[in-house]
């Protein structure tokens, strides 16, 4: 798989099931739990974050 059709998995995946996507690009990292405790805030908060991390291409540190 390339890194550009990874990419567009973890936006679908950031879109529909925001921790998800997060977690497929971050791993158990600290903004995977943000991700958690603003996608329970509301759907939208949480997709917003995710999308945030795939499209700046965010790693786990």
């Amino acid at each position: 798989m390339s890194s550009s059709n990874v990419s567009i998995l973890n936006l679908i995946f950031a879109i529909f099931l925001p921790p998800i996507g997060a977690f497929l690009q971050v791993g158990f990292s600290l903004h995977f739990f943000i991700n958690i405790v603003l996608t329970l805030l509301g759907g939208l908060p949480g997709m917003i974050h995710a999308i945030w991390l795939v499209v700046t291409n965010k790693s786990g540190e």
